[in-house]
C-alpha cells in the first residue's frame, strides 16, 4: 500500500491537476439522476443527518435539470423511505434505531420530502429506492434503456454512499457516468474528497458543473 501525507482533498486536487487516465467522455444521449436530494440530507438546520458541501448545489442541480428538459432528456429524482416497521430496509437498518436512523424515514414524512429549493417538473420521473444504488430493484435501468441513454449525470448525496453506489452500478451497466463535483455532497470532508478521487480514477468523469452545462448547451 502506498502511503501519503496528503489529505483526501489534496489528493483529489492533485489528481485534477494531472489526470492519470483519459476520460470516458460524453456519449450521444444523457439522463440526469438526482440521488436522494431530500430534506433528511439537505437541511442541516432541521435534521442531524443532513449536510452541505457547496452552498450552490441546489441552484446548480436546477440548472442541470432545466437543460435536460429543454433537450427532452430524462430527469430523475430518487428518494429513500421505508415502511413503518422499517423491515424493508433490511440488514442496512439494524445497526441503530433512533429517530435519525435510515430505516425510520417514513413515506410522507418531512425527512422523505424533496428539498423545497428544487424545481421538480410534472414530467420528471420520481423513483423510490430502498438501498444505496438508484439502480437496485428500481425501474431506473429499464427507463434508461427505453430512452436510449448511454450517459448518466449523477447529483445528490452522499458522495461516499448512494452517489458512489449509483455510479459503480451505472458503469457496471456500461453507461458513461458523469459527476458534476459541485452537485454532490457528504457529511464529512475526507470521505467526500476520497470518493471523488476514487470515482475519478476508476468509475466516472468527475467534472466542474460548468463543463457539463456547456456540453448540454452545445446539444441544444
Amino acid at each position: 500500500m502506498e502511503r501519503s501525507e496528503m489529505t483526501a482533498r489534496e489528493m483529489y486536487l492533485a489528481l485534477k491537476a494531472a489526470p492519470p487516465r483519459t476520460r470516458f467522455g460524453f456519449g450521444r444521449k444523457a439522463a440526469l439522476v438526482n440521488v436522494d436530494p431530500q430534506r433528511a440530507y439537505t437541511e442541516p438546520a432541521s435534521f442531524r443527518t443532513a449536510y452541505e458541501t457547496d452552498p450552490r448545489q441546489m441552484e446548480y442541480t436546477n440548472a442541470l435539470a432545466d437543460r435536460f428538459r429543454r433537450l427532452g432528456w430524462p430527469v430523475v429524482w430518487t428518494y429513500v423511505a421505508y415502511l413503518d416497521s422499517g423491515e424493508d430496509c433490511g440488514v442496512w437498518g439494524t445497526r441503530t434505531d433512533t429517530p435519525d436512523s435510515l430505516q425510520n424515514i417514513r413515506h410522507g414524512s418531512p425527512r422523505a420530502e424533496f428539498d423545497p429549493r428544487l424545481h421538480i417538473a410534472p414530467r420528471d420521473v420520481v423513483i423510490h429506492k430502498r438501498m444505496a444504488s438508484a439502480f437496485f430493484e428500481t425501474s431506473l435501468g429499464s427507463l434508461l434503456t427505453f430512452h436510449g441513454v448511454d450517459t448518466v449525470v449523477v447529483t445528490g448525496g452522499s458522495t461516499s454512499g448512494c452517489v458512489r453506489a449509483t455510479v459503480v452500478d451505472g458503469l457496471s451497466r456500461s453507461l458513461r457516468m458523469v459527476v458534476p463535483e459541485e452537485c454532490v455532497a457528504d457529511k464529512h470532508e475526507s470521505p467526500h474528497f476520497a470518493n471523488l478521487y476514487d470515482m475519478a480514477v476508476k468509475y466516472a468523469d468527475v467534472l466542474p458543473v460548468a463543463e457539463v452545462l456547456a456540453w448540454l448547451e452545445a446539444r441544444d
